[in-house]
């Protein structure tokens, strides 16, 4: 499994202090999160979802060969961390656990059919101890009831925020957000 010890240093140097905080307190939520998925799998996905952060340019240079994704993705500068995360975890840190790069992969636009461990990682990331936006502590409070209703708060919260600050919204999102409205209504 990930050895974080090896890692720690170039993680530190890749994202800097402050997001490797971050991380950290990500790691930290998602593991009180957790009810049933390997420990060391949320560890490694939670400490790991930003990798590519701040270096999104480099890494999509370096990786372009593994990198087929829509312009859609390559100019949205808020999600394209998360898609090429997968990869550089995979080149940089060693990952090859498709659960873990999924995990890293959806935790900002969500997806159809998320996994338990995929909603983890996506509601640490939103809801970590220093998070401080409207609606944050009703999050938290519902992430520790149910993950699904949880998603779909979040999902809500962010599309309501694209809307009134006129941004395009992914796709993905608007997917994750149907897919749980439909479960949940059956």
């Amino acid at each position: 499994m990930f050895d974080f010890s090896k890692y720690e240093d170039k993680l530190k140097k890749d994202i800097g202090e402050k997001r490797f905080n971050h991380v950290l307190r990500v790691k930290d939520m998602a593991l009180k999160l957790n009810t049933n998925i390997d420990i060391e799998k949320i560890k490694t996905a939670a400490l790991l979802h930003d990798c590519a952060k701040y270096n999104e340019k480099y890494f999509l240079e370096k990786y372009k060969k593994y990198c087929e994704f829509s312009d859609e993705i390559i100019y949205n500068k808020s999600i394209l961390h998360s898609f090429i995360g997968p990869i550089v975890a995979k080149y940089e840190y060693g990952v090859d656990d498709i659960e873990i790069l999924n995990a890293i992969k959806y935790h900002t636009t969500g997806r159809e059919n998320m996994t338990d461990f995929e909603k983890i990682i996506f509601l640490a990331d939103a809801c970590e101890e220093k998070r401080d936006y409207e609606g944050v502590n009703e999050l938290r409070k519902l992430a520790f009831k149910d993950l699904d209703a949880a998603v779909l708060f979040s999902l809500d919260a962010t599309i309501k925020s694209l809307v009134d600050r006129k941004i395009i919204i992914f796709p993905l999102t608007i997917r994750a957000r149907n897919y749980l409205l439909r479960k949940k209504n059956g």
